[in-house]
């Protein structure tokens, strides 16, 4: 299982470098952060396209949106400090504690992350 970034999810819907490695995810039981989904939906709202529109489109994606509880809340809090150096915002601390909590890899096209969180797997896909 694969936890994506929204920079992931955006790298495939715009068929941008790295769409291939986000698809095999997909095709592979892959989860979004409910706040990673509303960052998608934000920057694609951004770039002129309706939400509503959008979001026809991302529905029949093979993807899980895990709710942002107040665990998800915690575990990002726990992250803070350990990211604050390299400006995480809390859309990135909230898929990295998904990943973490869920003992998954993920994928990103933000260098920042490498090596921020001990014994979590972080994949550029470009």
């Amino acid at each position: 299982m694969t936890v994506l970034d929204a920079s992931a999810l955006l790298a495939y819907l715009h068929g941008e470098p790295g769409a291939p490695v986000v698809r095999e995810a997909l095709m592979s039981d892959a989860l979004v952060s409910a706040v990673n989904l509303a960052e998608a939906l934000a920057k694609l709202t951004d770039e002129g396209h309706d939400p509503e529109d959008v979001m026809d489109r991302i529905e029949p994606l093979p993807f899980d949106v895990v709710p942002f509880d107040e665990a998800q809340a915690l575990e990002s809090a726990l992250l803070r400090a350990t990211t604050a150096t390299a400006g995480l915002s809390l859309g990135d601390r909230a898929c990295l504690a998904v990943a973490r909590k869920l003992g998954r890899r993920v994928l990103t096209t933000d260098r920042a992350w490498r090596g921020l969180v001990p014994g979590l797997e972080v994949e550029l896909i470009r």
